[in-house]
């Protein structure tokens, strides 16, 4: 796992002047690969220019044979690439080329001069790739099928700019800190901005499982793999015997792990103690153990607090398993303390709250090891989340739903307010009435705060993209939607930012190309049936740990949101919430925004049944302030080597 940079431009700059500027946006990206770093400009037709750089993280052949920009052998094209491509051995086979390393990034070159740009529909793998062909001319970025690796892209002109993070074409010059405000209020309430959006004008996010294609200004994008197409096309050969269906998805699982331990580095695995990373760090162990006699290195954070608490659980597992397990236990104060790091490392807004604790979790790992497996994914592909169970209890009470909304609406009921003391989960059937985000429960009133603390014209809280999916069953529709939207643009990003804070490498078998695929084959009743969550999860598990070690609710990464918004850090969000501060700030609805913000403090948690809890709202708002604060006002500008206050700017 590395970090790519560069641009095109037809503006060009005297080499050393170019030089100097690819060097300073690859030098943000340090934390990324700290093993080595490199940079170089070309020369292009029509008098274009080009700079590619990345920084390292050696994981295969950490000789010098790997630095990066990698050029192919007759020096027709170049690469920069951040990820891993873990089938580039069984490609090697069917590439007639002089192989001068052992590393995964020659096999793209490689692949590339025998099947063109889409060779990338051959890789299995997670990956941000940019490549330049000299004979055509042409400039390529690609980004993985799920969105693992990021990769941000600039359009200036007819300038292309782009970056594993925004970071790097902050530090470029002459970028202009517009900010984009129509993504605000989908920020506030979603807690991320998700592609193809980002906080700034004229910068995007690549979307996951697309090519970008540039030739002298000219910019065109498609998908090579999309989560819609794929999951029709896969429901055509439909696997529906739970026996067949667990054989087969337990040897791709087993596939996916061996190929993710793959490594030139030390290694190991991230364990909460939870169904998804028991599963990964079983298999991970059993493969350990077949290969080498040694055990498997595993990772737990614990909290103090016993509700949050699963180290317990994680223990317990690691133990019957036999891997070689470190636990650190930390408490408010320790989590608190990476409050501040957040804008540095995640350097668009982003509010899941529990980066915190994975950050912790990355920093124990990284102190033995350089790559870590995950369990990421299985919520997603596999129906786990709780919001699934009360998705498909909307469906069934949709129509009852539609009848008590009009029955609202009626002149003489609006009059005494009866949709107002309905109860909230009530409420929230009742007003769930747009086809296109039937899925997407949540409070009204949330949405409402969020559009008023924006105004104007903005994006929609929630995403109109329902009817797209051609699919009945709610939780269905909603697994696919979170695989364009959450899982890629939350939980991908969050855990890529917080292991690269320490450089660590993050590896998710779940989101093997083969294993989503053959996800999508499987009836829903092998994932979900009676209330069972990941039933076909569930019992591959139980192949390898006992169930009473596993079955037990789900917990999650708990950050104390409202302890903290209303304790330590009321003053600072007191401040930046302050009727001045955002009339200056030119963003915000200033007075509603900081009445808001005042009756949250003042009252704290409303309670489920009155759907005023508020902390998410305003710790979204806070980790926003956080973010400007760092970036336009304090270090971040002086951090990217530009003078401060240097071309800022709020739309």
């Amino acid at each position: 796992m590395c970090g790519i940079c560069g641009f095109v431009t037809g503006r060009a700059k005297t080499l050393e002047s170019a030089m100097e500027q690819l060097k300073r946006m690859n030098g943000t990206m340090y934390h990324r690969g700290p093993d080595d770093g490199g940079e170089e400009v070309f020369p292009m037709e029509r008098g274009y220019q080009i700079g590619l750089a990345q920084r390292r993280l050696s994981i295969l052949d950490l000789s010098p044979l790997g630095h990066q920009p990698m050029h192919s052998a007759d020096g027709r094209v170049s690469v920069v690439f951040n990820g891993e491509i873990y089938n580039f051995d069984e490609l090697k086979k069917d590439l007639d080329y002089p192989f001068r390393s052992s590393c995964d990034t020659e096999v793209i070159i490689a692949s590339y001069l025998k099947w063109g740009i889409e060779c990338v529909s051959r890789f299995n793998g997670m990956f941000a790739v940019c490549l330049f062909d000299r004979q055509t001319q042409e400039v390529f970025l690609v980004r993985d099928r799920i969105g693992k690796k990021p990769l941000y892209y600039e359009l200036e002109g007819e300038d292309l700019i782009f970056g594993s993070e925004l970071k790097p074409l902050m530090a470029r010059d002459g970028f202009k800190r517009k900010i984009r405000r129509e993504v605000l209020r989908r920020f506030l309430f979603q807690q991320y901005i998700n592609a193809p959006d980002t906080i700034f004008e004229n910068v995007y996010k690549l979307e996951p499982g697309s090519i970008l294609r540039y030739s002298f200004g000219e910019i065109r994008t498609w998908k090579y793999w999309d989560v819609k197409e794929v999951y029709h096309r896969m429901r055509q050969d439909p696997v529906s015997d739970f026996a067949q269906a667990k054989s087969e998805l337990k040897e791709l699982l087993r596939k996916a792990v061996r190929a993710r331990m793959i490594s030139d580095v030390p290694l190991g695995a991230f364990l909460s103690g939870g169904y998804d990373s028991s599963l990964m760090t079983a298999m991970a162990q059993e493969h350990s153990l077949e290969s080498s006699g040694k055990p498997v290195k595993t990772f737990s954070i614990g909290f103090n607090e016993e509700r949050y608490n699963e180290a317990l659980y994680a223990k317990e597992v690691a133990a019957y398993l036999g891997t070689e397990h470190r636990e650190l236990y930390i408490d408010e104060k320790e989590m608190f303390a990476l409050v501040e790091s957040i804008p540095r490392y995640y350097d668009e807004p982003f509010a899941d709250s529990s980066q915190i604790p994975t950050m912790l979790v990355s920093m124990l790992a990284r102190e033995d090891v350089t790559v870590a497996l995950s369990g990421d994914g299985g919520d997603e592909f596999f129906c786990g989340y709780n919001i699934y169970e009360n998705v498909r209890m909307a469906q069934r009470l949709d129509p009852l739903g539609a009848l008590t909304y009009g029955v609202c609406q009626l002149p003489l009921i609006r009059r005494i307010g009866l949709e107002e003391r309905l109860p909230f989960r009530v409420r929230v059937v009742a007003e769930n009435r747009d086809g296109e985000t039937k899925t997407q429960l949540g409070s009204h009133n949330y949405i409402t705060r969020a559009g008023r603390m924006v105004p104007g014209e903005g994006l929609p809280c929630r995403f109109p993209i329902e009817s797209g999916y051609g699919v009945r069953n709610w939780q269905i529709l909603r697994m696919l939607v979170d695989m364009d939207t959450y899982l890629p643009g939350d939980i991908l990003c969050k855990v890529d930012r917080a292991s690269m804070k320490y450089s660590l490498e993050s590896r998710c078998p779940i989101l093997d190309k083969d294993v989503m695929e053959y996800s999508f084959r499987m009836d829903h009743g092998l994932k979900y049936q009676k209330g069972n969550k990941k039933r076909i999860l569930k019992d591959i598990a139980y192949d390898y740990i006992p169930r009473e070690l596993l079955d037990r609710p789900k917990v999650g990464f708990g950050v104390p949101l409202d302890k903290w918004l209303r304790g330590p850090l009321r003053e600072q969000l007191t401040d930046l919430c302050s009727r001045d501060y955002l009339r200056g700030q030119g963003i915000f609805d200033a007075d509603f925004t900081a009445d808001m913000i005042e009756e949250y403090l003042q009252t704290g948690d409303g309670g489920p049944a009155t759907g005023t809890n508020y902390s998410k709202l305003s710790w979204s708002f806070f980790t926003f302030q956080q973010w400007y604060d760092y970036y336009f006002r304090h270090g971040g500008a002086q951090a990217l080597g530009r003078p401060e206050n240097s071309g800022m700017e709020a739309l």
